[in-house]
């Protein structure tokens, strides 16, 4: 929790605690369903918490913006950003039932009013949003495929609408083919830790 509040200083009372609240709530579920990795729970904060906020210092977006999370597995990033951004509408799908379950749980003890979780596959989703939102779920050209026809062409934030999507590693050859319109946007930027060194915020305006 307080790697959350070095970065974060202007948290609410509410959001400070419902941050704080995560570790005894993904403990709990992971002694039920392998929702982490054994060897992430112990960092919760730095790899999943951490990381899925790494979004908030590229936007800070505006009240009633409209953002899915696809392949959201645990609610990442989908739960911390819908914390750090209360008036902004989530929704969180994975084709996991089991993992839609933990995540509607997290939201209903968390009481985020902001967001909601359903056990659907991305292409059943029908309606359009300002973000979609993922971590590493495929590689970036095939997830372009998932999303097409599910962004709003209508723009009210500091960057058009499109993808921001989590992704470490090399990602020259996987983003090539989108080079003249994406921006590679490094984590490590923005958090010293030394997990983030080879992890990038990539946005895609579409």
């Amino acid at each position: 929790m307080e790697l959350i509040l070095k970065y974060f200083k202007e948290l609410t009372p509410t959001q400070i605690e419902q941050f704080s609240r995560l570790e005894d709530l993904y403990k709990d579920w992971n002694t039920k369903i392998n929702i982490i990795s054994r060897k992430d729970i112990d960092a919760l904060y730095e790899r999943h918490v951490l990381h899925s906020l790494s979004i908030a210092k590229i936007i800070e977006f505006k009240k009633d913006t409209t953002i899915l999370d696809i392949g959201t597995g645990g609610g990442f990033p989908g739960i911390p950003l819908s914390i750090i951004f209360p008036d902004v509408k989530f929704l969180l799908i994975d084709s996991i039932r089991k993992k839609i379950a933990v995540v509607n749980d997290v939201i209903k003890q968390l009481n985020l009013l902001n967001a909601s979780a359903i056990h659907l596959h991305s292409n059943e989703v029908n309606q359009k949003f300002d973000f979609i939102v993922s971590r590493a779920v495929t590689a970036f050209p095939a997830f372009v495929k998932l999303v097409k026809g599910k962004i709003k062409p209508d723009h009210k934030n500091s960057l058009p609408n499109g993808i921001l999507y989590l992704k470490g590693g090399d990602l020259s050859e996987e983003v090539n083919d989108y080079k003249t319109k994406i921006h590679l946007f490094p984590v490590s930027d923005f958090f010293t830790e030394t997990f983030f060194d080879t992890k990038f915020v990539v946005y895609y305006p579409c």
